[in-house]
C-alpha cells in the first residue's frame, strides 16, 4: 500500500540527517525539500503516496536539514551534508528533484560534486538572491521572532497558492497549517538566513548533467523570472506554470510526470 515507506537517522561528522525512503526501483532519485516549518519526521507514507509514479522504477529517498542545525550554515554546507549523507549510505549516480531552497541545495551538490549527479530538476527556485525573495525571507525571519511559526504559515499560504486555489480551500488550508507539528523557531531562522546565501549563478558552468527547470510565473517567493534565469545559463528546457505561484508543484497535476518523463530520457 506505501510502497516499502520506512524512515530512519544517518551520522555524519557534524551531526544525523533525518530521511524517508520509499520504492523498490533500481535508479535512485533524491528529493531536497525547500524551507519548512514542520519537520519531514513521521511523513514517509505520505510522500511515497503522493509521488508514488516513481515507486516502481527508483527508490526515492527525501532528506532532511542535518542536526543540530548549526547557526550561520550556508547553503554550501547544507549540500556538503547531502553529500556526506548519500556518501554513507552508498548512493550515486542519483537523479535529484530539488524545489525552492532545495533547488540552491541541489544546484550546489551538481556544482561542487558533479559526478554525483546524473539528472537535475530545479522548481521554484533561484540561483541568486533578488528583492523578492529578499523582503519575503527578512519577513518571515521577522515573523517568526515575533509571532511564531504560524503568523510565517499564514503568510506562506497567500504567497504559495495561486487566487483560484485559495478561493477554492480558503477554509481548508489554515486548519491544515494548524494542525502541523512545527520545528523550533530558531531552526526556521537559522535555515531561512541560509536561503539568501545562494549565489550560483556564476558557477551554472559547472554543472555538467541534463537539468530542467519548473516554475510558477507568479512566483511570490523566488519569482518566475528566477526560474528563467537558471534555464538560460543552462541553456536547458524548462516550463514556467503561468498562473500558478511557488506552489507549482503541488497545484499543478502533470508536474510528477514532467519530472518522471525528463528523468526517463535517454
Amino acid at each position: 500500500m506505501f510502497y516499502n515507506a520506512c524512515e530512519a537517522d544517518v551520522t555524519l561528522r557534524s551531526g544525523k540527517t533525518h530521511y524517508l525512503r520509499f520504492g523498490t526501483g533500481k535508479k535512485v532519485m533524491v528529493m531536497v525539500p525547500g524551507l519548512r516549518i514542520a519537520p519531514i519526521e513521521g511523513t514517509a507514507k505520505g510522500l511515497a503516496l503522493g509521488y508514488r509514479l516513481f515507486a516502481k522504477e527508483y527508490t526515492v529517498y527525501e532528506f532532511d536539514r542535518n542536526e543540530p542545525v548549526r547557526e550561520g550554515c550556508t547553503l554550501h554546507s547544507r549540500a556538503d551534508d547531502l553529500d556526506e549523507a548519500l556518501e554513507q549510505l552508498g548512493q550515486k549516480d542519483v537523479y535529484i528533484y530539488g524545489a525552492s531552497q532545495g533547488g540552491m541545495i541541489a544546484q550546489d551538490l551538481a556544482i561542487h560534486h558533479p559526478e554525483l549527479v546524473k539528472k537535475m530538476v530545479l522548481a521554484v527556485t533561484l540561483c541568486r538572491s533578488n528583492e523578492t525573495v529578499e523582503k519575503v525571507i527578512s519577513d518571515w525571519i521577522a515573523m517568526a521572532g515575533d509571532r511564531g511559526l504560524n503568523a510565517v504559515a499564514l503568510d506562506y499560504i497567500t504567497k504559495g497558492f495561486s487566487e483560484s486555489y485559495l478561493k477554492k480551500n480558503k477554509l481548508f488550508l489554515p486548519l491544515l497549517m494548524k494542525m502541523q507539528k512545527l520545528v523550533p523557531a530558531e531552526r526556521f531562522i537559522t535555515l531561512a538566513r541560509a536561503c539568501l546565501t545562494c549565489e550560483t549563478y556564476e558557477q551554472l558552468d559547472k554543472v555538467r548533467c541534463p537539468v530542467l527547470v519548473l516554475g510558477g510565473g507568479k512566483d511570490k517567493v523566488v519569482t518566475g523570472e528566477a526560474s528563467r534565469e537558471i534555464a538560460e545559463k543552462l541553456n536547458c528546457p524548462y516550463y514556467i506554470y503561468d498562473d500558478l505561484s511557488h506552489e507549482a508543484y503541488s497545484e499543478a497535476k502533470d508536474f510528477n510526470r514532467r519530472i518522471y518523463d525528463f528523468f526517463a530520457q535517454d
